[in-house]
C-alpha cells in the first residue's frame, strides 16, 4: 500500500517525542492516509459498535507519503518542498489534510500557492476543507484550482441512554462502550461537589473542570456536568459516568475515557431537576447502540463551509 515515504523538517529541530523520520507519532496522518486510500477490513468496528466493512475512498490506490506536520505546525518551506517533490515524482493526486486557522489571500497562502503549482503540472489538489464550522466564511482551504472536501457523517447515529432512579429514560450522543449492567449508581450534581480545599465554587465544579470536584463525594458516583469538554475532572475525582447537558450539536459524536452521555438542553434540565430534588438519586449510563441515520450523508455542522472569503461570489 506504501510505496514512499519522506519526511520534512529545514530548520532541523526535532522535539524529543519525535520520530526522525516518516512514522506517524500523532495519528493523523494514519487516519488521513486511510480515509484516502485504506483498503477494505471487514468485520471493521469499536468493541462491536457499528460493525461493517471499513474502506477509504479508493482502496485500490496506492501511498506516497510526504510528512510535513510536526508537534509545532507545518512549516512554509517543508510544505512547497513536498509539493515540488510530490509533482517530481509523478504522484496521480495530492490529498492534503492540513489547512490554517484563517484564510489568507491566495498567493500568501503556501497551501494554495502549491496547489498551483500542482495544477500547472496536471495534479488535482484535494484539500480538507477544515473543522470550524457551521459558521459562515470558515473555510481556509478554498484555492479554484484545488478540490476542498466537507466532512459529512455517516449512515449510523449513536444513541446513549441514560435511565434515572424515577425509571424514566433519556436519549443522549456520545459513543461508550462501557457496560454498566443496567446497576443503578448514586448520582451527584457536578454544583453540589466543589473542591472547597483548593478554593472552587459551586460556580467552578458545575463544568466538572480538572481539580473542580470534590473526590470525596464523587468517588463512585455518576455526575452531572454542566457542559464539560474536560474529561480529566470527573476521571480524576473517581466518577463511575457522566451526564452532561450542552447546546452541542448532537449530529457528531466522541469517545470518552468512562461512560458518558450528552443531552440536549431540555433533557438534561429534566435531569437536573431530579438530581436537586431527590433526596437518593440515582442513574445509569447504557452502553451505545447504533442505530441507521435515515438522513445520511449530509454535511457535518462542525465542517467549515463557504462562500470563499477571498471570493465571496465562489460559493
Amino acid at each position: 500500500k506504501i510505496i514512499g515515504a519522506k519526511y520534512y523538517k529545514a530548520d532541523g529541530d526535532f522535539d524529543p517525542s519525535e520520530y526522525k523520520s516518516p512514522r506517524d507519532s500523532e495519528g493523523h496522518g494514519s487516519h488521513t492516509s486511510s480515509t484516502a486510500a485504506g483498503g477494505l477490513v471487514s468485520k471493521a468496528s469499536l468493541y462491536g459498535l457499528a460493525k461493517g466493512t471499513a474502506r477509504g475512498g479508493v482502496p485500490s490506490a496506492r501511498i506516497a507519503v510526504y510528512k510535513i506536520c510536526w508537534s509545532l505546525g507545518c512549516d512554509d518551506v517543508d510544505i512547497l518542498a513536498a509539493f515540488d517533490d510530490a509533482i517530481a515524482d509523478g504522484v496521480d493526486i495530492i490529498s492534503l489534510s492540513v489547512g490554517s486557522f484563517s484564510p489568507s489571500e491566495y498567493f500568501d497562502d503556501t497551501i494554495a500557492i502549491g496547489a498551483f503549482h500542482s495544477m500547472k503540472n496536471g495534479v488535482l489538489t484535494s484539500n480538507s476543507a477544515g473543522n470550524s464550522g457551521p459558521s459562515l466564511s470558515t473555510i481556509t482551504n478554498f484555492s479554484p484550482w484545488s478540490l476542498s472536501v466537507a466532512a459529512s457523517t455517516i449512515d449510523r447515529k449513536f444513541v446513549t441512554r441514560v435511565k434515572l432512579g424515577n425509571g424514566e429514560i433519556y436519549e443522549g450522543t456520545s459513543i461508550n462502550t462501557f457496560d454498566l449492567k443496567g446497576k443503578m449508581y448514586p448520582f451527584i450534581a457536578g454544583a453540589a461537589a466543589p473542591n472547597t480545599s483548593e478554593g472552587y465554587t459551586s460556580d467552578d465544579s458545575r463544568f466538572c473542570g480538572p481539580g473542580t470536584l470534590d473526590e470525596t463525594l464523587v468517588k463512585g458516583k455518576i455526575v452531572f456536568c454542566d457542559y464539560t469538554t474536560y474529561i480529566e475532572g470527573p476521571v480524576d475525582a473517581g466518577a463511575v459516568g457522566v451526564v452532561v447537558q450542552s447546546g452541542r450539536y448532537k449530529d457528531y459524536a466522541f469517545a470518552y475515557g468512562l461512560p458518558l452521555s450528552n443531552l440536549n438542553l431540555n433533557d438534561g434540565r429534566n435531569v437536573l431537576n431530579y438530581v436537586n430534588l431527590t433526596e437518593n438519586p440515582t442513574a445509569t449510563i447504557f452502553k451505545t447502540t447504533v442505530e441507521d441515520d435515515q438522513f445520511a450523508p449530509f454535511v457535518v455542522t462542525f465542517s467549515s463551509r463557504g462562500p470563499n472569503p477571498a471570493t465571496p461570489d465562489i460559493l
